[in-house]
């Protein structure tokens, strides 16, 4: 998977733009970070997942995800290599992570 790629998936979720964190691409839904690109380097892309969430993924893609070092990796911050990852896991991770962070709509 290219960064391209994973840009275009990030950007296709409802209300889902693009803006910066500490230098690098961040993908958010009401003003909340649900993924970034490039940290540690360029190789890499993170993914806001739930604790439980991210030990699936890393369970089932040992080789694409991986838990973010310290603290923020222990609350389910999780990167994607991206070289390795399939888009329909990226995809399902993606949609997760949004999913986490979008607002709730109210009935």
């Amino acid at each position: 998977m290219t960064r391209t790629e994973f840009r275009r998936m990030a950007l296709r979720l409802p209300d889902a733009i693009e803006a910066a964190h500490m230098g690098h691409p961040d993908f958010r839904v009401g003003d909340k970070i649900f993924a970034t690109l490039g940290y540690p380097s360029i190789a890499f892309a993170m993914v806001q997942l739930t604790p439980e969430q991210q030990e699936l993924f890393v369970r089932t893609e040992p080789n694409t995800f991986t838990p973010v070092p310290g603290g923020w990796g222990k609350k389910g911050a999780t990167h994607v290599l991206l070289k390795t990852a399939k888009k329909a896991a990226v995809r399902e991770a993606l949609q997760v992570a949004y999913t986490n962070r979008a607002p709730r709509r109210s009935t």
